[in-house]
């Protein structure tokens, strides 16, 4: 067989090819839905802050009912919720078509839809993202997520720009009509897998114990709680730094709209820089030093930002701070997975996902407040000063907690013989 390189060599698995290129083309409408919608939403209303309620009500699901998500992931054959998921939201996908090419969709209709979109993948992304655990092999679980996280940074930099252009020419509701068909692409992909379906608990347990059970796993497990930790600041004080980029680009920098696409584009870049390099990795050896260093990294990378009058300068630190939080969040990820039992897993990934995207809305809308009462600049330096805090915070016992670690994944794993 022709041998793929290294950075690419989990798509040798059939499984993971199928989910693989059907994810990346259920990704891709994703985003042309998402661009579409937004351009919608501002040609119906002219506001602002309906373009900001749409998106939190999209998001604030995964906060709340992604404990319950991980439950089902937990419980009930992880394929055949992941197909469920991603055929309700096809069909989602359709209905807003739907009302848009007949000309009667109206505000509510599309908060309705973004609802129930959230509540969806609040069911979806911690199956979803337990499910790749079941595709691949321990040895390349890394290399797996690692090229997920890939994809997507690949698709919101694509994406848009396509997005743009079809809404230009065939409008918001062919976008959508056209993100409904890209989710036949990860069905069918799901369906043709051959996969070994793992048996459930079926312990006579009520869905708060369950739910219980996954938080005390954490709680009790000092490096996931630990890394969790890190990730919550991240989420919550130094990510929202993207949401000040206009003001940056605009007051600060002087650089005007096309600044603030280079300045985005520049965080993208660093992002992809980093899955390659996670890509390139075998082996879990040496994540959790690297989780610290991300973290301390996005927060350097963020205070040198919020004190740089130079365009080209604040470029190349947006680059290291794309770089830094996506070796952070996806080594993070990475180790989760590998460190929680199978029968967890899914609960432990849902609170994963609570601290990454639950918690996101709330840090934008913290972020806006303080940038417009002590200023952008102030508003980023105090995230990263946060972001620092928490990889000191992190770095704490971390040899013992490395130990600690190497044992769970072991357990986890036994039988792939994975080093550690």
């Amino acid at each position: 067989m022709f041998r793929l390189p290294r950075m690419f060599r989990t798509i040798e698995n059939r499984n993971y090819r199928l989910y693989f290129f059907g994810r990346l083309v259920s990704l891709l409408g994703s985003w042309l839905q998402s661009v579409a919608q937004a351009w919608l939403v501002y040609r119906l209303t002219s506001s602002s802050f309906q373009l900001g309620l749409v998106v939190f009500i999209g998001q604030v699901p995964l906060l709340f009912l992604s404990p319950i998500g991980g439950l089902i992931a937990d419980r009930y054959p992880r394929r055949w919720v992941v197909v469920a998921t991603q055929t309700t939201s096809m069909l989602l996908a359709f209905v807003l078509a739907v009302l848009t090419l007949w000309g009667h969709v109206q505000l509510w209709e599309i908060l309705a839809v973004a609802g129930l979109q959230g509540t969806i993948n609040a069911i979806d992304v911690p199956t979803r993202l337990a499910l790749v655990s079941e595709i691949v092999d321990a040895d390349n679980l890394l290399n797996a997520v690692a090229l997920n996280s890939s994809i997507f940074g690949n698709a919101s930099s694509v994406a848009p720009l396509i997005a743009g252009f079809l809404v230009a020419t065939v409008g918001e509701g062919w976008c959508f009509a056209i993100n409904g068909a890209t989710y036949l692409a990860v069905i069918a992909g799901l369906l043709m897998m051959r996969l070994e379906e793992h048996k459930r608990d079926r312990r006579p347990q009520s869905a708060l114990s369950s739910v219980r059970e996954g938080f005390h796993f954490v709680r009790d497990t000092a490096p996931i709680r630990r890394i969790l930790v890190a990730l919550a600041v991240v989420s919550l004080l130094g990510a929202p730094f993207t949401v000040l980029m206009p003001i940056f680009a605009d007051k600060i920098l002087h650089a005007g709209p096309r600044g603030l696409g280079l300045l985005i584009s520049a965080n993208g870049v660093g992002s992809l820089i980093g899955s390659v390099l996670l890509a390139s990795r075998r082996g879990l050896t040496g994540l959790g030093r690297w989780i610290v260093f991300g973290s301390a990294g996005l927060g350097a990378a963020l205070i040198l930002f919020s004190l740089s009058r130079s365009f080209a300068v604040s470029l190349t630190i947006l680059s290291v701070a794309g770089f830094c939080m996506f070796y952070e969040t996806t080594a993070s990820n990475t180790l989760i997975q590998a460190m929680s039992p199978n029968a967890l897993r899914g609960r432990v990934i849902a609170i994963l996902s609570m601290l990454i995207l639950g918690v996101a809305p709330f840090g934008a809308l913290m972020a806006g407040f303080l940038a417009e009462h002590f200023g952008a600049p102030l508003t980023v330096a105090a995230g990263g000063l946060a972001c620092v805090a928490g990889a000191a915070l992190s770095s704490l016992n971390l040899p013992a907690l490395t130990v600690q670690a190497r044992q769970l994944i072991t357990a986890n794993f036994m039988p792939t013989g994975i080093h550690t």
